[in-house]
């Protein structure tokens, strides 16, 4: 009877994990998309670390908070150019080559910062130019790397793969700082700039082994009137407009990271800080870890829609929260929220642009959630001066769901997408 008992209780929990756990079709099927998403894991994971050091050693050669402040500001610009451009290179040349191009550029800066920091005296103007060029090569490959993807992973496995690379980036966010702030208080910053090195190494080794992917035939050179074409094939389409407008509202008037260091504060619980900057990639990475419904579901606009007001509805319970823990789980929801309409966005772009524009489009997806949460950071500062922190965030979040409310009644073709009833998407064939 017992062992009968234990069967039935095994069998349950294998039905449910088949049900909720990711789908790893993607990486059982394709090949590529294995090796892609396991140089994707150890380069993230070397750049998370770097992304620790980076701003610690500032701190410590100026001790100057607006030093540290400035890398924000000296990335953005290089981001937002090289990513359209980045958009329009991947859509005329061999998107394997500049991923592989680019990434040993990344590896090479990485080589400067590690070499820098081992001289008796380092330089402040290399670190910025360096945040420069790293930001200017990671704009330049993303669209690459994401308009790959439709090539080498079947359409309807689409959401499974985002699904997967949701797994891998949430994991590199949580373990790449973790490890970053440890290896460099014990054993110091040339360190982790070596172990991004080597991530580099590995992550080449891998990508060297990809399929060609050549443009389409009728590729066009990359020229601002074919950025401004895709441009506005994307203002054209609703359904892919929703996907930018309902994120930008999330993350422009939502997004209270800037704040979480004044939160902790008024909690009375200074040491809750790295609770809850790392609550939200701790929900992403829940909801990864239980995405094979949402890889399933049909209705993604929809979903997008209500990933984003429960993304508002969160931050603004968050806001409201006076315990340190429920304050916690309010980010864990958020997360969750964020990382869910990250799969459906990502399955619909890759399931409705056409091959000959996917990089282009990538490039504007990069920039609407890069560009959304920098000046979402802004607005919730501003903000905080006239209203106080918790009415930032609070109003924050009921701007977003105003917000996104808006979006849904104005953009019904979005709101009613279905990708069962889609017209089938262009297909390259390598």
């Amino acid at each position: 009877m017992t062992n009968t008992c234990r069967v039935l209780t095994m069998g349950a929990v294998t039905a449910w994990w088949r049900r909720l756990g990711p789908d790893l079709t993607p990486w059982r099927a394709s090949r590529d998309f294995r090796l892609l998403l396991t140089s994707g894991a150890v380069t993230t994971l070397g750049t998370f670390i770097t992304y620790v050091a980076l701003p610690v050693q500032l701190k410590q050669l100026t001790g100057s908070t607006l030093a540290v402040g400035l890398i924000g500001a000296v990335e953005l610009v290089p981001l937002v150019v090289c990513g359209l451009y980045g958009g329009a290179l991947a859509d005329w040349l061999d998107r394997r080559r500049m991923i592989i191009g680019c990434e040993a550029g990344l590896g090479l800066l990485a080589c400067c910062l590690l070499v820098n920091s081992v001289l008796p005296r380092p330089q402040v103007w290399l670190l910025y130019v360096v945040a420069g060029l790293l930001a200017a090569l990671d704009g330049l490959q993303r669209p690459s790397l994401e308009a790959l993807v439709p090539r080498i992973v079947a359409e309807d496995q689409l959401a499974a793969a985002a699904a997967l690379g949701s797994i891998r980036w949430n994991f590199a966010a949580i373990a790449g700082p973790s490890a970053g702030g440890l290896l460099i208080a014990t054993a110091g910053l040339p360190y982790g700039y070596a172990i991004d090195v080597l991530t580099y190494l590995a992550s080449l080794a891998l990508l060297i082994r990809l399929r060609a992917a050549p443009p389409a035939p009728d590729a066009d050179r990359p020229s601002v009137a074919g950025i401004v074409a895709g441009l506005r094939y994307a203002r054209g389409q609703q359904v892919l407009m929703g996907t930018y407008l309902a994120d930008l509202a999330a993350m422009l008037l939502a997004m209270p990271t800037a704040l979480l260091p004044f939160v902790a504060d008024e909690l009375d619980a200074p040491w809750s800080l790295g609770l809850l900057y790392a609550a939200s990639a701790f929900g992403a990475m829940l909801a990864s870890l239980t995405s094979g419904w949402a890889a399933r579901m049909h209705r993604q606009g929809l979903g997008v829609l209500v990933a984003a007001l429960s993304w508002g509805a969160a931050v603004t319970a968050f806001g409201l929260a006076r315990w340190v823990w429920l304050a916690v789980a309010f980010l864990v929801l958020a997360g969750a929220a964020d990382m869910y309409s990250g799969v459906w966005r990502m399955a619909i772009w890759n399931r409705t642009i056409p091959d000959r524009l996917r990089g282009r489009l990538a490039g504007i997806e990069l920039l609407s959630y890069s560009i959304g949460p920098s000046l979402g950071q802004l607005r919730a500062g501003g903000m905080a001066a006239v209203t106080g922190v918790r009415g930032s965030i609070v109003g924050g979040g009921l701007l977003c769901i105003g917000a996104v409310g808006a979006v849904a009644s104005a953009l019904p073709r979005f709101r009613a997408y279905d990708d069962r009833t889609a017209a089938p998407r262009e297909v390259v064939v390598s």
